[in-house]
């Protein structure tokens, strides 16, 4: 096993960060490693609703998804359609924004730092870059 994939084992360790090797290298080793890639291209989103759509679309969010910031807790914390060892979800050409309001860019922010506790309290890494 790469060090990149197992470095994405590591629960302890998961969590946001600027991604610093390639999206081919962390793609490589999100296969390896077992885990569920959700590649986010981020580029002119702008408002909570778009930002809610794109991520749907990445992690192919099921029908009933509500598009709303509860909806998005629940699902980034369930994930049953994507069963995986772990789960990445890469967000490239990310503004420092996120393309929000700074009430909405909080509010995404506690999303995913709540995720990635979540799952390490059920023995599974989610890792966050920024690309």
């Amino acid at each position: 096993m790469n060090s990149l994939a197992q470095q994405l084992s590591n629960q302890e360790a998961a969590g946001s960060y600027t991604l610093d090797c390639s999206v081919e290298a962390l793609r490589s080793a999100v296969d390896e490693a077992g885990f569920a890639l959700f590649d986010t291209d981020l580029k002119g989103v702008k408002g909570k609703q778009n930002l809610l759509n794109a991520l749907a679309v990445a992690a192919n969010f099921p029908p009933e998804f509500g598009a709303n910031w509860d909806a998005l807790a629940d699902a980034l914390c369930d994930l049953w359609w994507h069963e995986a060892s772990g789960y990445v979800l890469l967000l490239r050409n990310a503004s420092d924004s996120l393309g929000l309001s700074a009430n909405d860019r909080e509010i995404a922010q506690d999303i995913f730092a709540d995720t990635v506790v979540y799952w390490r309290q059920h023995k599974k890494s989610f890792w966050i870059f920024f690309a």
